[in-house]
């Protein structure tokens, strides 16, 4: 191909052959050039292009993949923290109601012990006032007793546990101070 463009520049004018000549233009050294770039070319596609190509794409499934799962988990996150949420929320009403429901039996049970200790106060100042002073001391005495043993009751109802008798005694000492105060 190159002969016929030799010739067709020698025909024409010499502009090319001079610029072959000029550069030191070779067909063989070019033919065999272009060969072993070809055969590189080929050997770097083969051997080298293809892996770059395949652990590329490798690359990008994993990438894909990663994102698809970090999605999937804030989805899942966004699941678990609404869920959490009702649940909580669910617990809040229901123990709002369950400490509802406890103040109104306290109420209740205060209310009825308190009517019984004021029966129970009730009968013993009648009596007192019938008693000598030696009698009222006397009464004073089980009427602390009986209001020690009502606010230990009390307590142990209100609270729903039983009381040691450590607790008992803070309890009576407690109602003593107030009594005599």
């Amino acid at each position: 191909m190159t002969q016929f463009i030799f010739l067709a520049a020698a025909e024409a004018g010499n502009p090319i052959e001079e610029i072959s000549r000029t550069f030191g233009f070779n067909m063989h050294h070019f033919v065999a050039q272009v060969i072993s770039f070809l055969l590189v070319a080929a050997l770097l596609y083969k051997f080298a292009y293809k892996k770059i190509l395949g652990v590329l794409e490798e690359r990008r499934q994993t990438i894909a993949q990663s994102l698809a799962n970090a999605e999937k988990i804030k989805q899942e996150l966004a699941s678990a923290q609404t869920k959490a949420h009702e649940i909580l929320s669910q617990a809040n009403a229901q123990a709002n109601k369950q400490i509802e429901e406890a103040r109104a039996v306290a109420a209740k049970v205060q209310e009825q012990e308190t009517q019984k200790a004021i029966a129970a106060a009730n009968q013993i100042i009648a009596k007192a006032k019938e008693a000598s002073e030696a009698e009222l001391v006397r009464m004073k005495g089980e009427l602390r007793k009986e209001m020690v043993r009502l606010v230990a009751e009390t307590t142990a109802k209100v609270s729903g546990k039983v009381l040691t008798l450590d607790d008992q005694k803070r309890l009576a000492d407690e109602t003593t101070k107030q009594l005599a105060a």
